[in-house]
């Protein structure tokens, strides 16, 4: 009398289990979809852009910090 051998003792995820794995990859899906149109919408400044309003900031005197003529604010 084996009991290990007979079905009683045989499990398996079935449908159920299937479905589980289904429905988190549809979801992983269509998460990376959504993020991916939202990474799209990001612009990105050149570098040439990030050194011409650097050097547009230093040639302002207020953005610098140093304060202006006469005390005004």
């Amino acid at each position: 009398m084996n009991v290990f051998n007979s079905t009683i003792g045989n499990v398996s995820p079935g449908l159920l289990g299937f479905l589980v794995v289904a429905a988190l990859g549809a979801a992983l899906f269509m998460l990376v979809k959504s993020m991916n149109k939202q990474m799209s919408k990001i612009e990105v400044p050149y570098e040439d852009e990030i050194r011409e309003s650097e050097a547009a900031a230093k040639g302002n005197g207020a953005a610098n910090g140093e304060p202006k003529p006469n005390g005004a604010h």
